[in-house]
């Protein structure tokens, strides 16, 4: 043991706090490494063989993440690292890396124990660095897990928002040369010289064309016969057949039309045919646009109950319907997308439970996220909740071929995860667990190939009082 690393490790910002004696047993029990750049000190593999004092130098540790290769954590000259006094910990999420040359002194981890022993002042001031580090890693990864949970929302808004704003354009574009078919129609009807028993009848096919527009669904191929009939009596009848598209989009009878044209023949007929024609196309498009408009605003109302954004971030009554009902429209482009069933069944008449809304449904999105991603095409999600007891219970269930019996035990542990690198950080069902713990509930999970059930159970709100968070 020389006396110059000896001093080196009494200067130590971090082992300088020790006293001397326990400075001395690191000294005669390490042994100084020297690292060039870029050699691996731990490899995300495994083992964490010891406790590693950095003299000098840089380390970071990497992972994969879904966005690529992620530095998560970095440690300098006078900081610690590596295995700690009462830490469970067998492999690093990443590979440590040395940014430069680097030197640090390796205390084997067999030997820590004995430092529990000899060394109290030390392993105090190691296991305080122990839970920051820990702290620290939840905190980055709960981070993480929220980008990614944006990410996906975002993705899905996206997606879910193209087909109702792409419907608003269109609309809003043949709305306006409706409108002017509209004036030009009402301009030739009012000169046509009608009598008020014709103007009756043709009020008469407009209300049914208005009142049942919406009445009968057909296929495109009974539409299509059902426009070329239409068709077929505005030419015998000597009317201008491109009338035929909108009115066949209508529940319109051809007695209707027949009584119509007792009522009226000729050219008034024509006229009143093509006025109706652009009279309905016209509400139609209002009805297309109105529809649409309801549909974006009922997705922005739906993201933005997912997130609660306008909340306090103070405990308070939330309401688990609602939350699992934005979670599954946030999420159903995904489900229509795998070709995969996503359903939702609550009980009637639900209480509260106590606590933070966007945090509950962070927990709804990741259990019915892994679920989609567990099943293949056709295949169902169900999200259940009830009250039972004291509690309110969701299960989240798939169809899919069910976790391994030799990894459940572990499915709740950081950074175990069975998605291929990048597609999953190993961190959502930690996560998970520490945001059900925080809101005093508990998590199960059963699984067997064909049906896997994830169980949350929290207490209403009269008895859930939410832990701190920390």
């Amino acid at each position: 043991m020389s006396k110059s690393l000896l001093e080196r490790l009494s200067e130590h910002r971090t082992l300088s706090a020790a006293p001397q004696p326990q400075i001395e047993w690191v000294a005669n029990r390490g042994r100084l490494r020297s690292l060039a750049a870029g050699q691996i000190l731990t490899s995300k593999k495994g083992p964490v063989d010891g406790l590693h004092v950095v003299l000098s130098g840089h380390l970071a540790i990497y992972v994969d993440g879904g966005s690529g290769r992620r530095k998560i954590m970095e440690w300098r000259g006078g900081d610690i690292t590596g295995m700690m006094p009462y830490s469970r910990l067998i492999a690093p999420p990443g590979d440590v890396v040395a940014e430069e040359p680097t030197e640090v002194v390796t205390v084997p981890s067999g030997d820590l124990p004995q430092m529990i022993c000899d060394c109290h002042e030390l392993t105090a001031i190691l296991v305080h660095l122990m839970v920051d580090r820990a702290r620290h890693f939840t905190s980055s990864y709960l981070h993480d897990e929220k980008m990614v949970s944006l990410g996906k929302l975002a993705a899905g808004l996206a997606h879910e928002l193209n087909n109702p704003a792409s419907a608003l354009t269109r609309s809003a574009k043949a709305l306006a040369a409706s409108i002017g078919s509209v004036r030009t129609a009402s301009h030739d009807l009012g000169a046509a010289g009608l009598t008020m028993e014709q103007v009756a009848a043709i009020d008469a096919i407009r209300q049914i064309s208005i009142s049942s527009r919406v009445q009968s669904v057909r296929s495109p191929l009974e539409q299509e016969d059902r426009e070329r009939s239409i068709a077929n009596w505005l030419k015998k009848h000597g009317a201008n057949p491109a009338a035929a598209e909108p009115l066949a989009e209508t529940d319109l009878t051809f007695n209707a039309l027949d009584q119509l044209a007792g009522a009226i023949d000729g050219k008034a007929l024509d006229i009143a045919l093509v006025w109706l024609a652009a009279d309905f196309s016209t509400h139609r498009l209002t009805a297309e646009i109105q529809e649409a408009a309801s549909r974006v605003y009922n997705l922005v109302a739906s993201v933005k109950g997912f997130t609660q954004m306008d909340r306090a971030s103070v405990p308070e009554p939330v309401d688990i319907e609602q939350g699992l009902t934005d979670t599954v429209v946030v999420l159903g482009s995904k489900a229509r997308e795998r070709s995969v069933s996503l359903s939702l069944r609550t009980e009637p008449g639900l209480p509260r439970v106590n606590g933070f809304g966007g945090e509950l449904n962070q927990i709804w999105a990741n259990l019915a996220d892994n679920a989609l991603d567990a099943v293949g095409a056709e295949g169902r999600v169900e999200l259940t909740a009830a009250r039972e007891g004291g509690a309110i219970v969701v299960r989240i269930i798939d169809d899919g071929p069910g976790i391994p019996s030799d990894i459940r035990d572990r499915i709740f542990d950081p950074f175990f995860t069975t998605k291929p690198v990048g597609a999953g950080t190993g961190v959502g069902l930690d996560i998970v667990r520490r945001l059900v713990q925080r809101h005093n509930g508990e998590i199960e999970v059963d699984s067997r190939p064909g049906r896997t059930e994830f169980r949350v159970r929290l207490p209403i709100a009269d008895t859930a009082i939410p832990k701190s968070n920390s």
